[in-house]
């Protein structure tokens, strides 16, 4: 499954505009502006907010295309089902090594890459089952990837679990 990296997106710092933050998910630059804080001269901010956690957070604009990224596109989030229907989903058998290799996957925050992390263990759990790790990692890649894929098509999250879940067997 091949991968241009998804921090390569150019990230549009515009008030609306939905972004992707690796732990928290899919949220929204709610506002940008020029703030001082403990004692540090005037800064430009942007304020996202992640509806899924219902939590704020304020970055400096500097820091906005380290932190998040824009979300793939439509076209991107066709070519992820694509690949990931005839990706193999190949997984390590020593679990510590699996769950560490998932777990930095899923950190790059890179669809591609948890796409990767989802088909695998969806084909090991219908194999040998999976353990308590694999089990957490498969619904962190399913939830990352249900939410990026039904903003990006512009799906329900049901539709797009049902297309994960097509393009998975």
């Amino acid at each position: 499954m091949s991968s241009e990296s998804a921090k390569d997106i150019p990230i549009n710092i515009r008030k609306g505009e939905s972004i992707h933050h690796p732990q928290h998910g899919i949220g929204k630059i709610q506002s940008i502006g020029e703030r001082s804080f403990g004692g540090r001269a005037k800064a430009t901010y942007a304020e996202l907010y992640f509806e899924r956690h219902n939590l704020k957070l304020t970055i400096l604009k500097d820091d906005v295309p380290e932190t998040v990224r824009s979300l793939i596109s439509n076209r991107e989030a066709k070519r992820l089902l694509e690949e990931l229907k005839s990706y193999e989903g190949k997984v390590s058998k020593q679990w510590k090594a699996r769950a560490n290799a998932h777990q930095a996957a899923i950190d790059r925050g890179d669809p591609f890459e948890y796409a990767k992390v989802f088909k695998g263990l969806t084909k090991l759990e219908e194999k040998d089952g999976l353990r308590a790790q694999d089990k957490a990692h498969l619904a962190q890649s399913l939830e990352l990837l249900t939410e990026e894929l039904a903003c990006s098509l512009r799906k329900s999250p049901e539709q797009a679990r049902k297309m994960l879940a097509d393009v998975a067997s």
